[in-house]
């Protein structure tokens, strides 16, 4: 191959042109991506950056001397369009087209909206430029805010803002709030840090949409409250919508690409298409698509292996892990839990219904086997026992192409 094209260029799409680099490609190395700003780390966003903890600079995760080693080709600001395997071009939308001989797909996902979210005070928080927004928003005094979504975002979110002295509220639809990934037992433990933290949480009912006011003049109207599926209204001066993400693949339609919610891939992030791997957020890869830095940071090993040899020579199944910092606490959960699973309190334990001072660590079990592990403050044993998870999966055959 003489040239390869990284379509994103955030955290999977750096890591990808690194593992080009290091697994020997030496021709034309190409990024594209659609905001301005060189790769920055996006968990910060939520946490420290937005209680002004940390600085733009912090987040930076390249510097001038590895872009030098990198010998890239940047297209920043401008977004791809379409992609055109049988000619192997990438499209951009500002008309220019990027001849090519290998992609990677990096475009990431993009934060889901709710009706109505144009209101002034609305805000998302995916990027650095929608954390920029919500934290000038933040330091205009006292706000009431209402935080939709209970995940990983949104309880972030509202950790910070009520560390920063605001009074706020958490409307989760679900009976509680990371159910999916906890099981109910341990999300019920760790819902409970809301209360410690002084946050609102109410659950159970949606939002049936968004109130709002004319400011008067030329000025948009704001955002005056939170209409919920029960009735009630929650006023509000600040709504954030965290309410999960969409994989960005409307670039993509029109192409032979097998799409259905991301690029689906093989074990090893490849396409049906030789000259076409996918990474991050948008992979679909043997069948889950996962939205955590671990996957962004892992997948570009095997996946430019695999583009570089135009087959599927290598797979990766990655033990799943992610980690969350809420009220002062950190969370950490890795392995694959499934609902029949059993969970064990085997450290610390629970106190008034949340995690007991100094944490706590269960394993989930199936079987006599351990499948997950949970920690809260606990990180020492934790990577003990994710360890032993990561040593007991078994390799993964290739796959079939698609």
């Amino acid at each position: 191959m003489r040239t390869v094209t990284v379509v994103g260029a955030s955290l999977a799409g750096l890591y990808a042109a690194r593992e080009l680099r290091a697994q020997g490609f030496d021709g034309r190395l190409v990024l594209i991506g659609d905001e301005r700003h060189r790769p920055y780390d996006r968990p910060p966003l939520s946490k420290d950056f937005l209680a002004g903890r940390a600085d733009e600079a912090q987040l930076a995760l390249t510097d001038a001397e590895e872009s030098t080693e990198l010998d890239a080709e940047w297209h920043l600001g401008v977004r791809a369009r379409g992609l055109d395997a049988r000619g192997r071009t990438v499209l951009l939308d500002d008309g220019r087209t990027i001849s090519t001989d290998g992609v990677v797909i990096a475009t990431g996902a993009c934060a889901r909206r709710l009706a109505g979210d144009d209101l002034a005070g609305v805000h998302t928080l995916r990027t650095l430029d929608d954390a920029r927004a919500l934290r000038a928003e933040l330091t205009r005094g006292p706000r009431r805010i209402v935080v939709i979504g209970g995940g990983f975002i949104g309880a972030e979110t509202a950790s910070s803002c009520a560390a920063l002295g605001h009074d706020v509220t958490v409307v989760e639809a679900a009976a509680l709030p990371l159910v999916p990934q906890l099981g109910p037992r341990m999300a019920a433990v760790c819902a409970a840090l809301h209360r410690r933290g002084d946050v609102a949480l109410v659950t159970g009912t949606g939002v049936a949409g968004l109130r709002g006011s004319g400011r008067g003049g030329t000025s948009a109207p704001a955002v005056t409250g939170v209409r919920l599926s029960d009735g009630r209204v929650l006023d509000a001066d600040v709504v954030i919508v965290g309410i999960g993400a969409t994989p960005n693949t409307g670039w993509l339609a029109g192409s032979t690409l097998a799409l259905h919610d991301g690029v689906l891939c093989d074990d090893g992030c490849a396409t049906a298409l030789p000259q076409v791997v996918a990474v991050g957020d948008v992979a679909r890869v043997g069948g889950t698509r996962a939205e955590h830095w671990t996957s962004a940071t892992e997948q570009p090993r095997v996946a430019v292996r695999n583009l570089l040899a135009g087959r599927t020579v290598a797979t990766g199944r990655p033990l799943p892990y992610f980690w969350s910092d809420q009220y002062g606490a950190r969370i950490q959960f890795a392995g694959r839990r499934h609902e029949s699973d059993t969970v064990r309190i085997i450290e610390g334990g629970i106190e008034e219904g949340g995690p007991a001072e100094g944490g706590l660590l269960a394993r989930y079990e199936r079987d006599g086997r351990t499948t997950a592990v949970l920690s809260v403050d606990r990180p020492r044993p934790f990577t003990r026992v994710r360890r032993e998870l990561a040593r007991s999966e078994m390799p993964v055959a290739p796959t079939a192409r698609l």
